[in-house]
């Protein structure tokens, strides 16, 4: 190749090289210019914003979400979040102008206006609420069951219970439902609208056990018996296997003079594996009380009380040592009683009534030696002190009742009787001990206690 065609290949390509290599530019990329800036600028902002929300820095993220709300206002998620921020941060008013302008931005956004309605009921401004909320009923239930509440907050009772009687209709009864209508009752003492409700509830659907007993409550309460009774009978009629029905009918056959079915609802109650011990303990002391003014009926209560050995609970046993103690049969009782300690072996009333128990038996020395140990949990419990001295003293162990009693004197406050029977046991036990002396000095005490 000569000189001069090398030349022209140069400067053909100096020329010509620069244009090719501009036709191959990618178009679809954004120029290096302000609006390139800009954008880069926006999603900084945005994620800046983001981050700092993440890490509860709220007055930083509202700093970003300006910046770019500076930059391009036109995206109504900016002044949403925007709004959620002052919302962290109790500047209620700018959130509520923040929110709003998302709301105008997007009017159909449901998040949007339940932030707003959370603003709102975070200030306990229940128009502006009831408004927002009325709103949001188009997206979902739940929202008017929300409506039912502000309206009960307003006291606006009648729309309340419109709202409330348009969800049952709908998606039937539900318990967070009937605990706002029996707000509402409650708060308007309207207790014929509630027992109406209920009737009408029975009418259409009779196999529902549970509002024949709310029934049969309301109507004790009120104070028409009769119709409480003829509610649980037709409870049974409709559900002869109910067993809480028994729980209203043992009362009104005892009222009824009914005896023989009063007593067939109790044993049905007490022996059912599905009624609360509660419930049970309360229908148990009826009974015993019962027996007590009728003891011709003992063999029915001793028949019941065998079937519910192995389902009795604390308050079930209590009640029974109880009546057991009323009729003078104090080895049943204690037995009752040290079944609720072997449940509960800490239970300090129920260990004192053991302990007078053992020491009325003349279990003395196990009524020695569960007071030893309960003194190592109660160490300034007097009586403790004094039960197991008289143990001692009964068990002719006078230094050991000595010794407890001397140390357990000096608990006794402001009772002059446990004090004067601290002496007369220390009395016996010097007495014992053959110190005539000191047992005559602190049975003198006892008698100058009893004095006063």
């Amino acid at each position: 190749m000569n000189k001069q065609a090398c030349i022209f290949i140069l400067v053909f390509g100096i020329v010509f090289f620069p244009q090719i290599n501009y036709a191959q530019v990618d178009f679809n990329k954004l120029p290096d210019d302000d609006l390139g800036n800009y954008e880069d600028a926006y999603q900084e902002h945005f994620f800046e914003a983001l981050k700092q929300k993440g890490i509860e820095n709220y007055d930083r993220s509202v700093k970003s979400l300006l910046k770019c709300i500076k930059i391009n206002d036109t995206d109504p998620t900016l002044f949403f979040e925007l709004g959620k921020n002052y919302k962290m941060l109790k500047n209620f008013g700018a959130a509520e102008d923040a929110l709003k302008e998302a709301i105008s931005k997007s009017p159909e956004n449901e998040w949007f206006l339940d932030e707003l309605y959370d603003v709102y009921m975070q200030q306990n401004d229940l128009d502006k609420a009831l408004k927002t909320v009325k709103q949001l009923v188009k997206f979902h239930p739940d929202y008017k069951q929300d409506l039912a509440s502000l309206y009960i907050e307003a006291k606006k009772y009648n729309n309340a219970l419109n709202i409330l009687d348009e969800l049952d209709s709908e998606f039937g009864y539900n318990q967070d439902r009937d605990y706002l209508r029996n707000q509402i009752y409650d708060l308007t003492g309207n207790d014929d609208d509630r027992i109406e409700n209920l009737e009408d509830r029975i009418k259409s659907n009779p196999e529902d056990e549970s509002t024949y007993l709310r029934l049969i409550y309301r109507y004790s309460e009120t104070g028409d018996t009769k119709k409480a009774f003829d509610t649980a009978k037709n409870l049974l009629e409709s559900n002869p296997e109910s067993k809480l029905v028994h729980l209203a009918l043992y009362k009104f056959y005892l009222d009824d003079n009914a005896t023989d079915d009063a007593i067939n609802s109790m044993r049905i109650v007490l022996t059912s594996p599905n009624i609360k011990p509660e419930a049970k303990a309360k229908v148990l002391n009826d009974f015993v009380s019962f027996v007590s003014k009728h003891p011709e009926y003992e063999p029915q209560l001793v028949e019941i009380t065998s079937l519910i050995d192995d389902d009795k609970s604390p308050k079930t046993l209590r009640e029974l040592a109880q009546y057991h103690l009323k009729v003078n049969d104090k080895v049943k009782a204690l037995g009752y009683l040290e079944e609720i300690l072997t449940e509960d072996p800490n239970d300090f009333n129920t260990i004192k009534d053991v302990l007078m128990l053992r020491l009325d038996l003349n279990k003395d020395s196990e009524a020695e030696k569960l007071s030893a140990e309960t003194l190592e949990l109660y160490p300034a419990q007097p009586v403790l002190y004094l039960v197991n001295g008289v143990a001692n003293n009964k068990l002719n162990q006078p230094k050991k009742a000595i010794e407890t009693l001397e140390m357990g004197v000096d608990f006794v406050v402001d009772d002059p009787k446990m004090l004067s029977d601290f002496y007369i046991q220390l009395s016996e036990a010097y007495k014992q001990n053959n110190n005539i002396t000191k047992s005559e000095a602190f049975a003198k005490k006892a008698a100058d206690l009893s004095k006063q």
